[in-house]
C-alpha cells in the first residue's frame, strides 16, 4: 500500500438525489404478492449465495460486479458471492480499515486518534445535510450481541439499512463498537466513488457478462421475460444508485427467494417484472417479517427441527460473513426472522396448553 491517503475522488460528495398491476389468472397482483408460502416452483430469482454482497478489502477495493445468475436474474456484488463467505487474511483486512480510517481523519480535519463511532454518524450526517435521500434520517444503529464474556460482538445499521459488524477480536464492549463503525465508515466512504455507481457502462459490462457465463444471446437481455433480461431491468431501474443503494433492494429479494416466496409468485402466474417492479418499491418491514417468520412456523409444524437446522446454518454464514468484513444485512434479517418464527411457536405452544 503506496499512501494512506484517499483521493479526491474518494472523498465524500454529494448526492443526486405499493403499486397496482391489475388482475390476473389468479386475482390481483397486489393479493398474489404476499411474502409467505411453501409451493415448490423454479425460482424467479438466484439463490441467497449468488445474490452475496461484499467489500471485500483490502482498499482500494475493485468495482463491484453483478454478474452471477442462476435460474434468473441475480447480484453477485464482488468476491464471496459463490457460497459460504470464507474469511481474508485478518491482518490484511485489520491493515486496510485502520489505512482508510486514518486517510478520513486527514481529509477532514481530524487529528490524533479518529473517534470512528462519531466519524461515522457524522459522515452520515453529512450526506443528510448535503440532499441524500435518506427516508428515516441519519441515525447510525448500533446492536451489541448478549454475552457475558469477550470477544464481544457489535452490529452497525447504517441509515439505509446495510449491516457491518465487528470484525476484530473485541475483549471490551466499546472496542466491538469501534471495530464495527470502522469497516462500516470504511465501506460508507468507498460508496462515495464514481466507480460504485450504476451507470450505462457499467449496465453493459455487466450484462455481457452475464450472457457469456450462460452462453446467452442479445435477444435473452432484450426481453423482460427472460432471467438475463429480467437483470438488465433491476439495473436500469436503480441507474445512477450506489452499491450500497443496490445491495439494500437486492435484499429483500435474497429473502423473498429464501423464503420460497418467489417460487409461490411464480405458481401464480406473476410475471418477473411485475413482481421486481412491485417489491422494489417496497421496504422491508416488520410486516414483511413477521409474514416470513409464520411460514417458517408452518415448516417446523410439518418437519421438526426444520427451524433449528435453518437457524444453525444462518448462524455460521453470519460469522463466517463478519470476520470477513462483509456486509451482513442478508444473514442477519434471516437470523431475526428465525428468530421470531421461534417466538410465534412458542406463544402458538403455549396459547394451546391446557389451563388447570
Amino acid at each position: 500500500m503506496e499512501s494512506n491517503v484517499i483521493p479526491d475522488s474518494i472523498r465524500p460528495q454529494r448526492l443526486q438525489p405499493g403499486i397496482g398491476f391489475g388482475s390476473g389468472p389468479t386475482g390481483t397482483l397486489r393479493s398474489s404478492l404476499r411474502p409467505g408460502v411453501t409451493v415448490p416452483i423454479a425460482p424467479l430469482l438466484p439463490s441467497p449465495a449468488s445474490l452475496a454482497a461484499s467489500s471485500g478489502p483490502p482498499p482500494p477495493p475493485p468495482p463491484l460486479q453483478l454478474h452471477s445468475l442462476y435460474g434468473g436474474i441475480g447480484a453477485g456484488l464482488g468476491p464471496g458471492a459463490t457460497g459460504h463467505c470464507n474469511p481474508g487474511n485478518p491482518a490484511v483486512l485489520k491493515e486496510a480499515v485502520e489505512a482508510v480510517v486514518r486517510s478520513f481523519a486527514k481529509h477532514t480535519q481530524g487529528y490524533g486518534r479518529v473517534n470512528v463511532v462519531e466519524a461515522l454518524q457524522e459522515f452520515w450526517q453529512m450526506k443528510l445535510s448535503r440532499g441524500a435521500d435518506l427516508r428515516n434520517g441519519a441515525l447510525v444503529v448500533y446492536e451489541m450481541v448478549p454475552s457475558n464474556s469477550p470477544p464481544y460482538v457489535c452490529y452497525v445499521s447504517l441509515p439505509g439499512g446495510s449491516c457491518f459488524g465487528s470484525f476484530q477480536f473485541c475483549p471490551t464492549k466499546a472496542e466491538a463498537r469501534r471495530s464495527a463503525a470502522k469497516i462500516a465508515l470504511m465501506n460508507s466512504v468507498f460508496n462515495e466513488h464514481p466507480s460504485r455507481r450504476i451507470t450505462d457502462d457499467f449496465i453493459e459490462k455487466s450484462v455481457s457478462e452475464a450472457l457469456a457465463s450462460f452462453n446467452g444471446n442479445r435477444e435473452e437481455a432484450d426481453n423482460p421475460n427472460t432471467g438475463i433480461g429480467a437483470f438488465r431491468f433491476m439495473l436500469e431501474s436503480n441507474k445512477g444508485k450506489s452499491m450500497l443503494e443496490f445491495q439494500e433492494l437486492m435484499t429483500v429479494f435474497q429473502l423473498l427467494h429464501w423464503n420460497g416466496s418467489l417460487k409461490a409468485m411464480r405458481e401464480r402466474q406473476c410475471s418477473r417484472q411485475e413482481v421486481l417492479a412491485h417489491y422494489s418499491h417496497r421496504a422491508l418491514d416488520d410486516d414483511m417479517r413477521t409474514q416470513m417468520a409464520a411460514d417458517w412456523v408452518n415448516r417446523e409444524q410439518s418437519v421438526a427441527g426444520t427451524i433449528a437446522q435453518e437457524l444453525a446454518s444462518t448462524e455460521r454464514e453470519l460469522e463466517d460473513a463478519r470476520l470477513a468484513g462483509r456486509e451482513l444485512r442478508f444473514y442477519k434479517e434471516k437470523k431475526d426472522i428465525l428468530m421470531l418464527a421461534v417466538g410465534q411457536l412458542s406463544a402458538a405452544n403455549t396459547a394451546t396448553l391446557p389451563s388447570h
